[in-house]
């Protein structure tokens, strides 16, 4: 070997492990500071978790431990796709909240349970009700003379 030739000189490391069946696999034996994620990985990382949350399980998330609702209620990103969704359908009332200035989660808070409630009617869920107390066991909100316009068409064209 030529003086430019790298030797490589193995020094034993304590709190490294090989195992695994004649295959070496390094891992540290160091403890893990826990099994949160959040905390060893970086905001970006975590961040990208929980955009493939759906709302639910992202309200779940926000309600696990205090790191992740900064996470998540810090990201405004994180609840503007879902806002978008409901914008389908709640239009009128994502824009109006948006141009008075409410944040994306603010707005999708706000206006989610509409949005449910206004798919279904859309949907035609409701068209075959005879009575009040059919509805009784339904959820449901207050919605505006607008709103029941577009129901009555959708209505009318079925």
């Amino acid at each position: 070997m030529g003086c430019c030739a790298m030797q490589y000189v193995s020094k034993w490391n304590p709190r490294t492990q090989c195992v695994y069946g004649g295959r070496c696999i390094l891992t540290s034996k160091q403890e893990v500071p826990g099994k949160n994620f959040a905390e060893t990985l970086p905001v970006e990382v975590s961040l990208k978790i929980f955009s493939k949350l759906d709302v639910q399980s992202l309200c779940v998330a926000a309600m696990t431990c205090k790191l992740w609702r900064g996470i998540i209620n810090s990201s405004d990103h994180l609840w503007r796709s879902h806002c978008l969704t409901v914008r389908a359908i709640c239009q009128r009332e994502i824009d109006r909240d948006r141009g008075s200035g409410y944040s994306w989660k603010v707005t999708l808070v706000r206006n989610y349970h509409k949005g449910c409630v206004k798919k279904q009617w859309l949907c035609g869920r409701y068209s075959n009700i005879r009575c009040a107390e059919e509805l009784l066991d339904r959820s449901m909100c207050d919605l505006d003379a607008e709103t029941w316009g577009e129901i009555l068409e959708a209505e009318m064209e079925r």
